[in-house]
């Protein structure tokens, strides 16, 4: 057991440099900072300590033989993608230290520098590595508790969603969710709730699609005894359901702008009247609203209230399409299946040629489709592994082929990919490649020229990638190394 007394490293860092003294100076200035410290004198060493230590930070030399710190930025980031990195450099090489942020580095500093610069520049870039760490284990640790997989998915657009997630789950601001049927937008405010401060006090759902509009009103303010024919008693509303929780007001859309006028009210105000009461109440409410409609043309178009609009859209959710994120299909369909198989006194198992047939498909249903072909197939398929022909798609959600990159919306590459003159349909092989050629030039666009980031987000090594870009004739980005 840990002594009470006992401080607790506050990172740990690894110190690279090749000259003796600088690297001792460095190193003890960070461990009398509470911090953990690694030294290295050359890159390969820095190599072999990443290779058997879990590192939070690299500090490193940028001038070194015979490996210099560029080099070791590439390899280190190989070897643990998620490593924060700053380069230390002399002045005159501050053009190098700006590439070795464009290869993936978080910061650089000059030498000589202060004990405060480097201690103030060390903290930022831990404080991003705990982020990173926070977004990573959301993935698991909500489908854990949750049993909700169809929020994780390695995709960029999943990615980017879990790590805006994480960052706003932590306050109290207002969150609009958008996405089309189906893609799992209450999913997606459900872990907002259950990553908040509120987790512990209720998450009260309602779909103002499924409630006319009188109904609706009662149903989110409550309402009085005798209110109304019907109403024998007095009824608490959703808004003290949800009292130091979270309400989620799903389609809000649906609604007309009577019923938006009350409820920015109620937002505005922080309290609620019972319909029929002449009173109101305190309630404390976060909360999250969603639409699949494209709710700025619902503002433009005068059916949705400006003013409400920009009361929900605080912060602004996207859950992307299914089609968008193709790569998350075989997790997803291996999750609808365990959960099948848990229901089920047979056990069935995906092939690998339905996997690839699924990925065929742009699947308009989103998610939910999804859920409902595995659903199906496990509950129908003859035997105990599920084949293509065990999951009928319809016809118009087929992915087309592209026969050039600029016909995919890409940009062009030396040589156009030849689909065959004869060609009805797209091969599996071109799906495929589509699919990667797609997923990589949306990176590039991210990351430009820091193509170590680029294969971290696709979660291949570099030479992978550039194996990828080449047979997919894609330039890389001026100013791009191997």
């Amino acid at each position: 057991m840990t002594d009470a007394t006992t401080p607790v490293p506050r990172g740990r860092i690894l110190v690279v440099d090749d000259q003796r003294n600088m690297r001792a100076t460095t190193a003890l200035l960070l461990k009398q900072a509470g911090y953990d410290i690694f030294e290295a004198a050359t890159g390969e060493e820095a190599l072999g300590v990443l290779g058997k230590e879990r590192v939070d930070l690299l500090l490193t030399d940028l001038k070194m033989e015979p490996m210099d710190g560029l080099t070791l930025l590439r390899r280190a980031l190989e070897v643990a993608p998620r490593l924060q990195v700053i380069m230390m450099t002399a002045f005159g090489s501050i053009e190098s230290a700006v590439e070795a942020m464009r290869l993936g580095a978080y910061d650089y500093i000059t030498k000589p520098f202060k004990e405060g610069e480097v201690l103030y520049r060390v903290e930022r870039a831990l404080e991003r590595s705990k982020l990173q760490a926070a977004v990573d284990s959301f993935a698991t640790d909500f489908a854990e508790r949750h049993g909700l997989s169809a929020l994780v998915g390695r995709s960029p657009a999943m990615r980017e969603l879990t790590t805006r997630l994480v960052r706003v789950a932590q306050s109290d601001a207002t969150v609009l969710i958008q996405g089309e049927s189906g893609t799992g937008k209450e999913l997606v405010a459900r872990a907002l709730h259950a990553h908040s401060r509120r987790n512990k006090q209720p998450f009260v759902p309602v779909n103002c699609a499924a409630i006319s509009e009188t109904l609706l009103e009662t149903e989110l303010f409550g309402h009085a005894k005798g209110a109304f024919t019907g109403a024998v008693r007095a009824r608490r509303g959703l808004f003290e359901e949800a009292d130091n929780g979270t309400l989620f007001i799903d389609e809000v859309t649906e609604t007309s702008p009577t019923f938006q006028s009350k409820l920015l009210r109620t937002l505005q105000d922080g309290e609620v009247r019972r319909v029929g009461e002449s009173t109101s109440l305190r309630v404390d409410v976060r909360i999250a609203a969603a639409t699949n409609r494209d709710i700025e043309l619902e503002v433009k178009e005068k059916r949705f209230r400006q003013d409400l609009y920009y009361r929900l859209n605080v912060v602004m959710l996207r859950v992307p399409p299914l089609r968008e994120r193709l790569e998350d299909v075989p997790a997803l369909a291996q999750h609808f299946l365990d959960r099948a198989n848990a229901r089920s006194p047979r056990t069935r198992r995906l092939s690998e040629s339905a996997v690839e047939h699924l990925m065929t498909y742009r699947f308009p249903g989103n998610v939910r489709e999804l859920e409902n072909l595995v659903e199906q197939a496990a509950a129908l398929a003859e035997g105990d592994e599920l084949l293509p022909e065990d999951f009928p798609l319809r016809p118009q959600g087929r992915v087309l082929p592209a026969t050039t990159p600029e016909a995919a919306g890409l940009p062009p590459s030396d040589a156009p990919r030849s689909t065959g003159a004869e060609a009805t349909g797209p091969t599996l092989a071109e799906v495929v490649e589509d699919a990667e050629r797609r997923a990589i030039v949306q990176a590039l666009e991210r990351h430009g020229v820091d193509l170590a980031s680029v294969a971290d987000e696709l979660g291949v090594s570099s030479t992978t990638l550039w194996r990828k870009m080449k047979r997919l004739n894609l330039r890389p980005p001026a100013g791009a190394r191997e």
